[in-house]
């Protein structure tokens, strides 16, 4: 298995032989890779092979989860492994942002919705906020559909446009790795590629992973893929080798469709 980005490439998050569980259920086996910063990596596979349960763990969102955890070794970011019970969750989760299956804008206006975790952080001075949130809203191909209704409820706006507002939000307080799970699948084609269009180019700001079960996606939008199966990551590639001359029969199955 190749679980290695380009030699040249600087490593934003460092998966090291990680094993997971839901109680006396093992969900991850011996999970190793490294995703490069800058670029999008996919994770793909068939339901429950585990990708969307990594994803989680490199922000914690596993730890609302009774009995979730994470049974060997590490997730590091920057050399501080993220998984250690020392580790404030709160705080990593300012580096590392999210974005949902279901666009989930708070009851609030569009502006309050950027605002929110700046404002959380101690930014009171309005002036910053202003450009904050155009700026923001700029970034996710927004601002010109929604400059002149910012204090109208959120909830208002199409489901397209809620995502990408999810995604103005979670980039506002300017983390460094954004994790998008299914971030399309409830979105209808032309909204999923404002989505798609809007990755590529967040990617020069943001290390990017996102889980997908739409392969044509991820192999428009990523850079690298990891093809996961029953908890196991079965190979790691650049998207163009994993697309077209796979190393392993089992990546080539599922690409080709022979099962899923």
């Amino acid at each position: 298995m190749n679980s290695h980005p380009a030699a040249t490439d600087r490593i934003a998050v460092e998966v090291d032989s990680l094993d997971f569980c839901y109680g006396s259920r093992q969900t991850l086996f011996n999970v190793n890779m490294k995703v490069p910063e800058n670029r999008v990596t996919a994770f793909i596979g068939p339901s429950g092979c585990g990708k969307s349960t990594l994803l989680r763990c490199i922000n914690r969102m596993n730890d609302r989860i009774p009995e979730a955890r994470v049974t060997g070794g590490a997730i590091r970011i920057d050399g501080v492994d993220v998984t250690s019970p020392a580790l404030d969750p709160i705080r990593l989760r300012r580096e590392v942002g999210m974005v949902f299956q279901k666009s989930n804008p708070f009851p609030m206006s569009i502006y309050e919705n950027v605002s929110y975790g700046l404002k959380l952080a101690g930014v009171k001075n309005r002036g910053i906020l202003d450009e904050a949130v155009e700026e923001n809203l700029r970034h996710a191909a927004l601002w010109d559909e929604v400059k002149d209704r910012l204090h109208t409820a959120a909830n208002g706006l199409s489901g397209g446009q809620q995502q990408r507002l999810c995604i103005a939000r979670a980039i506002a307080v300017k983390p460094r790795i954004l994790l998008m799970d299914e971030p399309c699948s409830a979105l209808d084609p032309i909204a999923a590629m404002r989505v798609e269009e809007l990755m590529n180019r967040l990617k020069e700001k943001f290390t990017i992973i996102v889980v997908t079960h739409n392969m044509q996606q991820a192999a428009r939008v990523s850079d690298l893929t990891g093809f996961f199966m029953l908890g196991r990551l079965v190979e790691f590639d650049s998207t163009e080798k994993i697309f077209s001359n796979p190393s392993l029969k089992e990546t080539e199955d599922y690409i080709t469709g022979r099962f899923s």
